[in-house]
C-alpha cells in the first residue's frame, strides 16, 4: 500500500471511530421537516405573531435543518443524523430479499450496510412535498442528493404507488389479517404497515418495495426516556420534553395549537405542538393495541382510551401535529397526525385496522364535529378532525434526571458533528430566547476564517453546515456569541 493511500485510510478509520463516539452523545437528532411557510385552515398566511390564530405551527420553530453530501460513490450522509444512505434504490425487491442485499452490498467500499428501520427511515422525509390534486407531484425527500422513483403509469400503478419499506414489522395485523411492514411514501407523505404477501397468496406470493439502505449510528431511533416526576417526561436521546398525559380532550387543528401555545406544566410555558418528525420520535412500534393492548408509546406516558366508530373499546385516539400536509385538490387544509392506536379504515363497510398503529396519515384540519367520523380513500381512512394533543418542548439543557452541561443563559452550542471531520461537519446551537446570533469559524491563531451566521434569529434550534473543502488539515474552533454569552467548541479537519 502506498503511504499516502495508508493515511488516507487511517484519516478514514480515526473519522469513524471519532464519529460513533460523537454519535453516542447524541443519539437521536430529530431532523426538521424542512417546512418554512405559514398555513391557515385552507390557505397560505402570513407570519402570525404569539397570540395570533395558528401561531404555533411547524414553521415557527425551527430545528436541526436538513444537511446532506453527496458522497460522489452512491452513497449520501446525512449531517444531522450521522446516517450514511444509499443514493439510489434500484428496482422493487421483496422483503426478505431486502436483508440478503443488505448483507452483500459493498457500496462505497463499505460492507455494513442494513435495511433501515423505519424511524431511520423517516428522517429522510420533507413536509415541503406535494401530492395529489392538479399539480405535479413535489416529492418528500430532497430530489436533489436521492433518487426516488415515481409509480409506472404505463403499467397501471399510481403515481403514489413507489413506497419504501422499512426492517419494522407491525406488531400486529392489518386489513384481512395480513402480516405487515411499515414504510415511508415519499410520494404522498405518509408513513402506512403494508401487506407482506399479495391478498390471496395464502402467504406465498411476496409483495415487493423499494428498500433504501443505510449504515452508521446504531443508537439512531433509540429513546432514553426518564419519568421527571412532575407530569412530564424527559427523552435523553432527542433533547425533548414531552407532556405525560394528554388532557383527554379532541380539537381541531387551530385550537390544538393554542393549548399547547398557552400550557403551563412543571413550572414551563415554553410547550408547544410537535412538529411531525418529533412526534413520530416516540412512537413505540414493539406495541400495539391487538398484540400488547396498549397504544404504541411507552407505557410511562399516559394515553386516553377512546371507542372506535363502531362504539368499541380499546382504541386511542390520534394526535395532531404542528405540521401541514400538502395533499389533495387543497393542499393546506390537511394537518399531520400520528395514529398511536389502530390506524382504521371502513372497507367493504368493515372498520378494519389498515395501517398499523404507528402510522402517519392526516386530516382536514377544520369542520363540524357533527360530521365526523368521515371515510376517505381505497382503504376508507377514518378522519375524525378533532384529535389529541401531547405538548412538548425543547430540554437539551435539562434532561430529566440527566443535567447536562450548560450556561447560566440556558444558550447552548452542541460539539460539531462528526468531529474529525472531512470535508463538512454540521453546527447546532438552541436559542431561548429571539438573539442576535454570530457563529464564527476561527483557526489555531485565532484567525476569523468564516461567519456561518450573524442576523437576528428566533429562539429555536438551528444546524448550520461548515464545508472546510479549502482548508488544510488542523484544528478549528466554532464559536456562537448572542449579547453576554460565548461559547466556543474545538473541531478537527482531518484528509
Amino acid at each position: 500500500m502506498e503511504r499516502t493511500d495508508f493515511y488516507k485510510a487511517m484519516a478514514s478509520l480515526i473519522i469513524t471511530i471519532f464519529s460513533s463516539l460523537s454519535a453516542l452523545c447524541q443519539t437521536y437528532k430529530v431532523v426538521d421537516t424542512g417546512v418554512h411557510e405559514f398555513y391557515g385552515d385552507s390557505t397560505i398566511i402570513s407570519v402570525p405573531k404569539p397570540g395570533d390564530p395558528f401561531y404555533g405551527q411547524d414553521a415557527a420553530y425551527q430545528g436541526n435543518e436538513p444537511s446532506y453530501v453527496n458522497n460522489g460513490d452512491g452513497t449520501v450522509t446525512d449531517n444531522v443524523t450521522g446516517l450514511m444512505w444509499q443514493k439510489d434504490m434500484g428496482a422493487k425487491i421483496s422483503y426478505s430479499a431486502a436483508f440478503t442485499k443488505a448483507d452483500t452490498m459493498t457500496l462505497g467500499g463499505f460492507t455494513d450496510w442494513r435495511v433501515p428501520t423505519i424511524k431511520e427511515l423517516y428522517s429522510l422525509i420533507l413536509f415541503t412535498g406535494r401530492s395529489g390534486g392538479t399539480a405535479s407531484v413535489r416529492k418528500y425527500i430532497d430530489s436533489a442528493y436521492f433518487n426516488q422513483p415515481i409509480g409506472n403509469t404505463a403499467i397501471g400503478e399510481r403515481e403514489i404507488d413507489a413506497q419504501t419499506w422499512s426492517s419494522t414489522q407491525y406488531k400486529g395485523l392489518t386489513m384481512a389479517g395480513d402480516s405487515t411492514v411499515f414504510g415511508v411514501n415519499f410520494i404522498d407523505g405518509r408513513i402506512k404497515g403494508y401487506p407482506k404477501y399479495q391478498p390471496g397468496s395464502g402467504n406465498t406470493t411476496p409483495n415487493t418495495m423499494y428498500f433504501r439502505m443505510v449504515r452508521g449510528n446504531f443508537s439512531y431511533g433509540i429513546n432514553k426516556f426518564v419519568n421527571n416526576g412532575d407530569g412530564t417526561i424527559a427523552d435523553n436521546a432527542t433533547g425533548l420534553m414531552w407532556q405525560q398525559a394528554d388532557d383527554g380532550v379532541a380539537r381541531d387543528w387551530k385550537s390544538s395549537l393554542a393549548y399547547a401555545e398557552n400550557l403551563t406544566l412543571a413550572s414551563y410555558s415554553d410547550w408547544r405542538l410537535p412538529n411531525a418528525k418529533e412526534l413520530q420520535s416516540i412512537v413505540d412500534y414493539t406495541r400495539s393495541p391487538s398484540s400488547t393492548n396498549s397504544p404504541a408509546i411507552d407505557p410511562l406516558f399516559s394515553t386516553t382510551s377512546i371507542k372506535d366508530p363502531n362504539g368499541t373499546a380499546g382504541q386511542y385516539p390520534y394526535f395532531w401535529t404542528s405540521t401541514t400536509h400538502l395533499d389533495g385538490v387543497n393542499p393546506y387544509s390537511p394537518a399531520v397526525y400520528i395514529a398511536f392506536g389502530k390506524a382504521q379504515g371502513k372497507m367493504n363497510s368493515t372498520l378494519l385496522d389498515v395501517h398499523g398503529a404507528g402510522a402517519q396519515r392526516s386530516d382536514p384540519k377544520y369542520g363540524n364535529a357533527a360530521d365526523y367520523p368521515q371515510y376517505m380513500g381505497p382503504q376508507g381512512d377514518v378522519r375524525y378532525v378533532f384529535n389529541y394533543v401531547r405538548c412538548v418542548r425543547s430540554s437539551s439543557r435539562s434532561t430529566g434526571a440527566v443535567e447536562q452541561q450548560s450556561s447560566p443563559s440556558g444558550f447552548v452550542l452542541d460539539q460539531n458533528f462528526p468531529n474529525p471531520f472531512n470535508p463538512t461537519t454540521a453546527v447546532t446551537y438552541e436559542l431561548t430566547v429571539t438573539s442576535r446570533v454570530r457563529l464564527v469559524i476561527y483557526d489555531m491563531l485565532g484567525r476569523e476564517l468564516t461567519v456561518l451566521k450573524n442576523e437576528q434569529m428566533p429562539r429555536g434550534t438551528y444546524t448550520v453546515t461548515w464545508n472546510a473543502a479549502d482548508m488544510p488539515t488542523g484544528t478549528y474552533f466554532c464559536s456562537l456569541t448572542t449579547g453576554s454569552f460565548s461559547q466556543t467548541r474545538r473541531m478537527m479537519l482531518m484528509k
